[in-house]
Protein backbone atom coordinates (compact mmCIF):
# COMPACT_ATOMS: atom_id res chain seq x y z
CA UNK A 1 0.00 0.00 0.00
CA UNK A 2 1.52 3.33 -1.01
CA UNK A 3 1.59 6.34 1.25
CA UNK A 4 0.16 9.65 0.10
CA UNK A 5 2.56 12.48 0.60
CA UNK A 6 1.14 15.28 2.68
CA UNK A 7 4.01 17.55 1.73
CA UNK A 8 2.83 21.09 1.08
CA UNK A 9 5.04 23.80 -0.33
CA UNK A 10 5.17 27.01 1.65
CA UNK A 11 3.03 29.58 -0.14
CA UNK A 12 5.50 32.43 0.07
CA UNK A 13 9.06 32.29 1.19
CA UNK A 14 10.76 35.61 0.76
CA UNK A 15 14.35 36.56 1.15
CA UNK A 16 14.81 38.22 4.50
CA UNK A 17 18.21 39.83 4.72
CA UNK A 18 20.32 39.53 7.81
CA UNK A 19 20.21 43.04 9.21
CA UNK A 20 23.78 42.67 10.39
CA UNK A 21 24.98 41.75 6.90
CA UNK A 22 26.67 44.22 4.57
CA UNK A 23 24.21 45.61 1.95
CA UNK A 24 26.60 44.64 -0.86
CA UNK A 25 26.70 41.07 0.43
CA UNK A 26 22.89 41.06 0.57
CA UNK A 27 22.72 42.16 -3.11
CA UNK A 28 25.20 39.45 -4.09
CA UNK A 29 23.15 36.86 -2.22
CA UNK A 30 19.95 38.07 -3.94
CA UNK A 31 21.72 37.72 -7.28
CA UNK A 32 22.78 34.16 -6.46
CA UNK A 33 19.25 33.29 -5.35
CA UNK A 34 17.83 34.71 -8.59
CA UNK A 35 20.29 32.53 -10.56
CA UNK A 36 19.16 29.50 -8.57
CA UNK A 37 15.49 30.31 -9.20
CA UNK A 38 16.13 30.82 -12.91
CA UNK A 39 18.00 27.53 -13.15
CA UNK A 40 15.03 25.73 -11.58
CA UNK A 41 12.61 27.57 -13.90
CA UNK A 42 14.63 26.75 -17.04
CA UNK A 43 15.02 23.12 -16.00
CA UNK A 44 11.29 22.73 -15.34
CA UNK A 45 10.38 24.45 -18.59
CA UNK A 46 12.68 22.18 -20.58
CA UNK A 47 11.88 18.88 -18.84
CA UNK A 48 8.17 19.36 -18.07
CA UNK A 49 7.46 21.12 -21.36
CA UNK A 50 9.08 18.28 -23.28
CA UNK A 51 7.40 15.56 -21.21
CA UNK A 52 3.80 16.80 -21.38
CA UNK A 53 3.87 19.18 -24.33
CA UNK A 54 1.21 21.80 -24.75
CA UNK A 55 -1.73 21.76 -22.34
CA UNK A 56 -5.25 22.55 -23.47
CA UNK A 57 -8.73 22.80 -21.99
CA UNK A 58 -9.51 19.19 -23.00
CA UNK A 59 -6.62 17.85 -20.93
CA UNK A 60 -7.80 19.87 -17.93
CA UNK A 61 -11.36 18.67 -18.46
CA UNK A 62 -10.33 14.99 -18.69
CA UNK A 63 -8.33 15.31 -15.48
CA UNK A 64 -11.16 17.20 -13.75
CA UNK A 65 -13.70 14.53 -14.78
CA UNK A 66 -11.40 11.71 -13.59
CA UNK A 67 -10.95 13.54 -10.27
CA UNK A 68 -14.71 14.03 -9.90
CA UNK A 69 -15.31 10.31 -10.59
CA UNK A 70 -12.69 9.36 -8.00
CA UNK A 71 -14.35 11.62 -5.43
CA UNK A 72 -17.77 10.18 -6.20
CA UNK A 73 -16.48 6.57 -5.87
CA UNK A 74 -14.91 7.43 -2.51
CA UNK A 75 -18.02 9.12 -1.12
CA UNK A 76 -20.38 6.43 -2.47
CA UNK A 77 -18.23 3.71 -0.91
CA UNK A 78 -18.37 5.54 2.44
CA UNK A 79 -22.13 5.87 2.20
CA UNK A 80 -22.47 2.18 1.35
CA UNK A 81 -20.14 1.20 4.22
CA UNK A 82 -22.27 3.16 6.70
CA UNK A 83 -25.63 2.05 5.30
CA UNK A 84 -26.18 -0.56 7.99
CA UNK A 85 -26.27 -0.32 11.75
CA UNK A 86 -22.87 -2.07 11.88
CA UNK A 87 -19.66 -0.06 11.78
CA UNK A 88 -17.63 -0.41 8.59
CA UNK A 89 -15.37 -3.44 8.46
CA UNK A 90 -11.61 -3.13 8.35
CA UNK A 91 -11.76 -4.21 4.71
CA UNK A 92 -14.24 -1.44 3.93
CA UNK A 93 -12.11 1.13 5.74
CA UNK A 94 -9.01 -0.02 3.84
CA UNK A 95 -10.94 0.30 0.59
CA UNK A 96 -12.03 3.82 1.58
CA UNK A 97 -8.42 4.77 2.22
CA UNK A 98 -7.41 3.55 -1.25
CA UNK A 99 -10.29 5.44 -2.86
CA UNK A 100 -9.39 8.60 -0.94
CA UNK A 101 -5.77 8.27 -1.98
CA UNK A 102 -6.83 8.00 -5.64
CA UNK A 103 -8.98 11.13 -5.33
CA UNK A 104 -6.29 13.11 -3.50
CA UNK A 105 -3.58 12.11 -5.97
CA UNK A 106 -5.70 13.14 -8.95
CA UNK A 107 -6.57 16.39 -7.23
CA UNK A 108 -2.87 17.06 -6.58
CA UNK A 109 -2.06 16.36 -10.23
CA UNK A 110 -4.71 18.85 -11.31
CA UNK A 111 -3.14 21.49 -9.05
CA UNK A 112 0.33 20.63 -10.35
CA UNK A 113 -0.78 20.90 -13.97
CA UNK A 114 -2.34 24.30 -13.25
CA UNK A 115 0.95 25.44 -11.65
CA UNK A 116 2.83 24.16 -14.70
CA UNK A 117 0.79 26.44 -16.94
CA UNK A 118 0.86 29.34 -14.47
CA UNK A 119 4.66 29.24 -14.25
CA UNK A 120 5.14 28.88 -17.99
CA UNK A 121 6.72 25.42 -17.91
CA UNK A 122 4.26 24.35 -20.59
CA UNK A 123 2.15 26.41 -22.94
CA UNK A 124 -1.63 26.55 -22.73
CA UNK A 125 -3.40 26.24 -26.03
CA UNK A 126 -6.69 28.12 -25.81
CA UNK A 127 -9.72 26.60 -27.54
CA UNK A 128 -10.50 27.98 -30.97
CA UNK A 129 -13.90 29.70 -31.25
Amino acid sequence: MSMLSHFRRPQHEHFEPDTGQDPQAQRRLRGHLEQIDYTAYASNREVVGHAIGSVDAQKFQRLAVATAHARARWVNAALAATDSSQPPSTTQVASLAELREAYEELSAVYDAMRRIVERGYSTFTAPQP
